[in-house]
């Protein structure tokens, strides 16, 4: 790791109006809930619930939804970024690793960065995109494309300090938005089909200085890594590219991991490959691993379990539980107690192929004759799966689990594995099936069982995110560019807006002076909404 302190900032816009400067120390993050106008994380608070409780925008009056706003990139890309908001400003990222502060109220922007990015950067697995940042004290950090962690002034975008995370040679790079906790930063990699070893790691705020890191592929001698064989571990990806959850009672970071590499020839890495495709419950001090849970076991998919770990507490049989729930890739619900690691309940949410369903631990009961071939196999789900890096959503005030869910299969490719540092690792690949009868939805499970209680069916099987609020309302977005919003009990649609480009993003909500926001990127463009 290398670490470079600045005192200038590598591209500052203006700042001209004054004073406002986000100023958000760790308590405040854990309080979130009570301050319903900030959004301070990358899912709005700690447990990742995605839920505004806001209610000014509600069922009643939804229908009255204006544009307020809106602030257009600078330069075409993937727009996938969540916006943080707080004490008036708004920061952003661009494609692939800008990053923006921006007036809450009019979007007139007040800073604007941009690394330096080698024209050789590698990235493969994912388009060059970025979904946020995180922001503790006066400090606003971000990952790069090019395998930094740079750490902002929040009132001016200069650049605090920088280091790298990993070699961007070998294929490691970063497109999440960190996560803040208590004086630590916390990201994780991409680049499984880089034939990368995945870690998580967490950096000193205020230095930059690594403070631990976690590898998602156990070492020689520890538990886990006999899961492998054929010395395979070492370039087996299990990447942690999304951004965790966070649970301050039990002082818990849960965090996921990807798919195995390479990505459809398991051949050459017999066992269940630990701990890729599974949930770590870390340690926020140490990283060290408390426990694991594994999802799809030996995946030959690409069936990574970089979804969002939603936590939330209920009853189950009598019992109060903490719970942790995820809508994982591979088409199946997961409800976990989230103190233990006992697996609570689970079943298919969306059409599936490979499984006879899960077993009483919540180890997947395996159908023979799925794997990948020369001539290839249809298999349901596709290789994008039922849900992907999109977040979900849960409502504490209807108890239900929003999911942007895809319908699809794909016909997957056996290949032969051949691994070079810092070029695809993936043996194989997948096609859609043509003339098939893909299709999403909006599905509303049961928290704690995950049986489907409504759904809401779209054409086209995107790349979406959902947001649900105290106004009884889930909004979503298409990959025709259409944002609209369903009545949370029911779905019923209620409002809907064409916005002239994709929606590959996640909705967020905040208030200023009293009034209600909602934002979404679509296309190039950031639209935030309000009321009349």
């Amino acid at each position: 790791m290398s670490r470079r302190i600045f005192s200038v900032a590598a591209a500052l816009l203006m700042f001209a109006g004054g004073g406002a400067v986000a100023q958000v120390p760790y308590q405040r993050i854990v309080q979130a809930g009570n301050a319903p106008q900030d959004w301070l994380t990358y899912s709005g608070n700690y447990n990742s619930q995605r839920y505004s409780a806001l209610s000014q925008i509600n069922r009643n009056n939804v229908s009255q939804l204006r544009p307020a706003w809106m602030y257009q990139l600078k330069r075409p890309g993937v727009f996938e970024t969540t916006p943080v908001v707080a004490d008036g400003v708004m920061y952003i990222t661009e494609p692939p690793s800008t990053v923006a502060a921006l007036d809450v109220k009019t979007g007139r922007p007040l800073w604007r960065w941009t690394p330096q990015i080698p024209d050789n950067v590698i990235v493969i697995g994912s388009p060059p995109v970025n979904r946020g940042v995180a922001i503790l004290d006066d400090m606003v950090f971000a990952g790069s494309i090019a395998g930094h962690l740079t750490a902002l002034d929040a009132k001016s975008g200069v650049v605090r300090w920088d280091v790298t995370v990993d070699d961007n040679r070998k294929g490691y790079y970063l497109t999440l938005a960190p996560l803040a906790l208590d004086g630590k930063v916390v990201v994780g990699v991409s680049g499984a089909e880089a034939g990368i070893r995945g870690f998580i790691a967490a950096y000193d705020a205020k230095t930059g200085n690594q403070v631990w890191r976690t590898y998602t592929i156990p070492g020689p001698g520890e538990p886990g890594r006999e899961s492998w064989g054929k010395d395979s571990a070492n370039i087996g990806g299990s990447s942690s590219w999304l951004t965790g959850s966070y649970d301050p009672a039990l002082n818990t970071l849960y965090w996921m991991t990807g798919n195995p590499g390479p990505d459809y020839d398991g051949d050459v890495r017999p066992g269940d490959n630990l701990y890729s495709c599974s949930v770590l419950a870390l340690d926020p001090n140490t990283g060290r691993i408390k426990w694991h849970f594994q999802f799809t076991p030996h995946d030959v998919h690409d069936w990574d379990s970089n979804q969002i770990p939603v936590l939330f507490d209920d009853t189950i049989n009598g019992k109060p539980r903490k719970l942790l729930a995820v809508a994982n890739r591979n088409a199946f619900y997961y409800v976990i107690d989230r103190e233990t690691g006992e697996f609570v309940t689970g079943q298919a949410y969306a059409k599936q192929t490979w499984a006879a369903g899960l077993d009483a631990k919540g180890r997947p009961i395996l159908k023979a004759g799925n794997e990948p071939t020369i001539d290839g196999k249809e298999v349901w789900p596709n290789l994008q799966g039922s849900a992907n890096w999109y977040s979900p959503s849960y409502s504490p005030q209807t108890k239900l689990f929003y999911q942007f869910t895809r319908e699809m299969s794909s016909i997957y490719y056996k290949g032969q594995a051949q691994y070079t540092a810092g070029l695809a690792y993936t043996a194989g690949g997948g096609t859609a099936v043509d003339g098939d009868t893909a299709y999403a939805a909006i599905r509303a499970l049961d928290g704690t069982s995950g049986k489907l209680r409504w759904e809401f069916k779209l054409f086209e099987p995107g790349m979406d995110g959902v947001m649900s609020t105290a106004g009884g309302l889930v909004f979503g977005g298409t990959e025709e560019g259409n944002f609209f919003a369903l009545d949370a009990m029911n779905g019923k649609p209620l409002w809907d807006m064409q916005l002239g480009g994709p929606i590959h993003a996640n909705p967020m909500s905040f208030g200023v002076d009293g009034k209600q926001y909602v934002a979404i990127p679509a296309g190039w463009t950031l639209y935030v909404f309000a009321l009349p």
